[in-house]
């Protein structure tokens, strides 16, 4: 792996979804930097400091959030002297995203009064009343022809269906949930999946039309869902609970197929590898693996798929210092890493079986189904608390608490086949 030098950032940085560009907030400043040189090749001015980022998906434009002020602003790269300010005045704005035809701004005001949706083709804007969160709630198909924005009235959840072509509602439905949590496409398209706050376990999937296809509950008492995740082929639904367990459903019939407990103890005879972190090279006893260290609680559910859908990491929050491999096609825990650091980022390779973990510290982390390796980053003082994939693969953006610095991938071999030595 190649490194570069480090670089200064204050807040938010992502890549463009082309993979050529880096845009790195710095103050006031967003700076956009090319992935192979990594020269500067424009430079925006905000009229605040930079709280959020946001590519549209075409890369050619890229909105900062200034939520102190606050106020939304737009830049395009082609046209660097075109601008666009956003500024909903008394009612605020929340959160940004950009639509799927990169020409429309979707903005969320303070309190959730309502979600906008501005055209830059035109002065036009359309309300939707009442969005349920500022962040969540929001998702497009696949193939960007629809939206489905969760509202709430009357102390009941809905389903507004908008058409991304026109921004009119085609449909609204509503929900059988006490407190809805969030809402996700099938990547199909064919099918939505709701699931309901914490204090109520309930996972629903509708169809666009409004019909309620299944309802999966696992049980009745005590907290219930914590993160739903669809794998890339569609085929499965991964459900993240309280009671440390992870099941999946399959798409055909929505009935469980796998159930993964997050035990504490792995004991011998067992075919996970294990992988343990250790400050020198020790004959360690892996007959009995005590996992339930002393770790100050997570307060989020980790759970990834990769991009064959082959494996799926988690981490259990009681056991924030350790990642979870499971093997879907096996229906099996295919490795365990034991990391000294609680887990602060877990990341797949978007192109193969490749998965890169930081804990803060200055080693990167890195799993393929040949084995785990270790990889030293050669700054002084550089601990990586935050780290992403640009879309083709071939670069990592790692960040430190006030610099980043990227790395470039070597193309993994389609037999997996990579040694610690690579």
């Amino acid at each position: 792996m190649e490194f570069t030098e480090a670089y200064k950032q204050t807040g938010p940085c992502c890549f463009s979804p082309n993979a050529r560009y880096i845009a790195v907030a710095v103050d006031y400043r967003l700076v956009i930097r090319d992935t192979l040189s990594f020269k500067v090749v424009q430079l925006f001015s905000c009229l605040d400091k930079i709280s959020y980022i946001e590519w549209a998906i075409d890369s050619e434009y890229i909105l900062c959030g200034l939520y102190k002020r606050p106020m939304i602003q737009a830049w395009s790269l082609a046209q660097p002297e075109w601008t666009c300010k956003i500024d909903e005045g008394p009612a605020g704005i929340a959160y940004a995203r950009w639509s799927p035809d990169s020409r429309h701004i979707l903005t969320t005001s303070d309190f959730q009064l309502r979600l906008t949706v501005w055209s830059l083709l035109n002065t036009a804007c359309v309300h939707v009343q009442w969005p349920k969160h500022p962040s969540k709630g929001v998702s497009f198909t696949k193939d960007g022809k629809f939206a489905a924005i969760c509202t709430r009235r009357d102390c009941k959840d809905y389903i507004n269906l908008l058409s991304c072509h026109t921004w009119e509602i085609m449909g609204v439905f509503a929900v059988d949930t006490l407190d809805l949590s969030d809402t996700e496409w099938s990547p199909d398209d064919s099918a939505i999946v709701i699931w309901d706050s914490p204090l109520e376990y309930k996972v629903l999937i509708y169809s666009p039309d409004g019909r309620c296809l299944y309802k999966y509950q696992a049980y009745e008492s005590g907290l219930g869902v914590k993160s739903v995740s669809w794998s890339p082929c569609g085929q499965f639904l991964a459900v993240g609970s309280y009671d440390q367990m992870l099941r999946v459903l399959n798409h055909l019939t929505w009935k469980t197929f796998a159930e993964f407990m997050h035990l504490s103890t792995v004991r011998a005879p067992c075919c996970t590898a294990v992988f343990k972190e250790v400050d020198e090279p020790l004959l360690l006893d892996m007959s009995e693996l005590c996992l339930s260290d002393d770790f100050a609680q997570g307060n989020d559910g980790l759970m990834s798929w990769s991009s064959d859908s082959q494996y799926i990491c988690t981490r259990n929050d009681s056991m924030p210092s350790i990642l979870w491999i499971w093997d879907i096609r096996h229906l099996e825990l295919a490795t365990i890493l034991v990391q000294k650091d609680p887990i602060r980022a877990a990341v797949w390779d978007p192109t193969c079986t490749r998965l890169v973990v930081c804990t803060g510290s200055s080693h990167l982390y890195m799993w393929t189904p040949a084995g785990a390796y270790c990889v030293s980053i050669p700054l002084p003082q550089f601990s990586i608390v935050d780290l992403k994939w640009n879309s083709d693969g071939s670069c990592l953006f790692l960040k430190d608490k006030e610099s980043f610095c990227c790395a470039a991938v070597a193309v993994l071999p389609e037999s997996s086949e990579y040694s610690s030595d690579d």
